[in-house]
């Protein structure tokens, strides 16, 4: 790159204030400048293609696309695209899904400039980009058993406060198995009851 190209950034948040700041905030720097936003999923990868921008930022929880959607299509259409994604929840599974979908860094949204700035330019030059605090949730992600996703499917409608027998007619499944499934998910995510494990999937990012 030479001096006098600047990085040209798409950055994508749903949140209007958010993406202003975010906007005011790399246009400040000179060697960046923002040549796109988009509110949602959809737009940016239309953006995406227009522009062709050095870097995204995409915001990882968008309705209609979600972040890691729009990062796995952005980068199955453009394989050498970079993608930076930032979030609010430092859930160890959000954070391995976004980098499984192709993203090159995960900025958490109560990161202050001095920490994005840098990130956004790790990136654009080519580099990976994970913070510490989220490097050692993904660590600790390794120790944990995987939940199937019939496993997921039950936890779901345990967040949705439904009795074995109501998930075992929803999922099609005998009351039995839904104990079975109970069981596994209590073990692998290492909690005593069925409230526990909902918050814990919550904070993990297993389940919205």
């Amino acid at each position: 790159m030479k001096k006098t190209e600047k990085i040209r950034i798409l950055i994508a948040d749903d949140h209007y204030i958010v993406r202003m700041g975010l906007i005011a905030l790399v246009n400040t720097e000179p060697d960046m400048e923002v040549v796109a936003e988009a509110a949602d999923g959809n737009q940016a990868l239309e953006l995406f293609a227009k522009h062709h921008p050095d870097l995204a930022l995409l915001d990882l929880r968008m309705p209609g696309k979600s972040g890691i959607q729009t990062t796995l299509e952005i980068r199955n259409k453009f394989p050498s695209a970079r993608i930076l994604v930032l979030s609010a929840f430092d859930g160890d599974e959000d954070i391995y899904r976004a980098l499984q979908a192709g993203a090159q860094g995960y900025v958490l949204k109560n990161s202050t400039g001095e920490k994005l700035v840098p990130a956004l330019r790790a990136v654009a030059a080519g580099q990976n980009w994970i913070p510490k605090e989220v490097a050692s949730q993904l660590a600790s992600r390794k120790l944990l058993e995987e939940l199937t996703s019939r496993e997921v499917e039950v936890l779901n409608k345990l967040a949705k406060g439904l009795a074995n027998k109501e998930i075992a007619e929803q999922l099609n499944i005998t009351e039995y198995t839904v104990k079975d499934h109970l069981k596994s998910i209590l073990a692998k995510l290492r909690v005593a009851d069925r409230t526990e494990a909902v918050t814990t999937s919550i904070q993990r990012g297993i389940i919205h």
